[in-house]
């Protein structure tokens, strides 16, 4: 398993455009700590981001979870990137060559995407860590680490869809065709909830669409924003209310969990019935 890794980050780490990429991600998570220095002064209006509660534990966990999802599009790019470069550099068929088999293969490729999840992971139990002690208004170890089910959530949306990636760069071979199949699908996903809501009765089309790869996705960590007690207080002022459910459930997990097999298991058969 560790040569495999091995064989993989050397790959990526002796590629320019993959080495800045993933260094830009980090640099981008690490950067979700800048939202605690924006302030607005303006006359009577004092605005601090930070003051509004987004560092507090435990909804730390669930704000830098769902902020640091939107950033995994620098590392979709790599994925698909790396498998386009092992059909224009021929270093797949150099790799069967040298003995490697279609099975391991795709084995070290996704011991790569888990690999980048679960540091991705880390990176942010860390940095939210930092940031509930420097300004959380709750420091009791029992809130401090309570909700990290967001962390897992975040750990297995990653999963699924770098799984999606590596399918999609697999069955079209060039990144950027691949990353166009990607904003396709999403926009497939979007057309097919609409035309569901309009022609379908109410619930429908939320009940279906919770099972689209992309969506089902995306539905592990809601938007924290209405979850804010500063929003519900100027919501409840207007006569608007939230009942949102914002928990992670573990019936979403094994919808994204089967998609991630399903991904995983395309493309292991792809490339054992394509001609390399």
């Amino acid at each position: 398993m560790l040569r495999l890794l091995q064989i993989e980050f050397i790959k990526l780490w002796t590629n320019r455009a993959s080495k800045f990429l993933i260094i830009s991600y980090f640099v981008l998570l690490t950067l979700i700590s800048l939202i605690a220095a924006i302030k607005f002064d303006i006359g009577p209006i004092k605005f601090h981001l930070a003051e509004l509660g987004i560092f507090n534990f435990p909804y730390i966990w669930h704000f830098n979870t769902f902020v640091a999802a939107i950033f995994k599009l620098f590392l979709a790019v790599v994925i698909v990137s790396m498998m386009a470069n092992e059909y224009s550099n021929k270093t797949l068929k150099q790799n069967l060559i040298d003995g490697l088999s279609k099975k391991e293969f795709i084995y070290s490729k996704f011991l790569t995407v888990v690999s980048f999840a679960f540091i991705s992971t880390v990176f942010i139990f860390v940095v939210s860590l930092i940031l509930g002690l420097i300004y959380s208004d709750f420091n009791e170890p029992s809130i401090i680490f309570s909700d990290l089910e967001y962390l897992i959530a975040f750990f297995i949306k990653l999963v699924g869809f770098f799984s999606f990636c590596l399918f999609l760069g697999i069955l079209v071979k060039r990144s950027a065709f691949a990353l166009g199949f990607l904003i396709f699908w999403q926009i497939v996903e979007g057309i097919t909830f609409g035309l569901l809501k309009w022609k379908a009765a109410d619930g429908v089309a939320e009940a279906v669409f919770r099972f689209m790869p992309l969506n089902s996705m995306a539905n592990l960590i809601k938007e924290p924003g209405s979850r804010l007690s500063a929003v519900k207080s100027v919501a409840n002022q207007i006569g608007e209310e939230f009942n949102k459910d914002y928990s992670v459930h573990w019936y979403e997990i094994m919808i994204v969990l089967g998609w991630t097999a399903l991904f995983i298991y395309m493309s292991y058969s792809l490339l054992k019935k394509r001609d390399l």
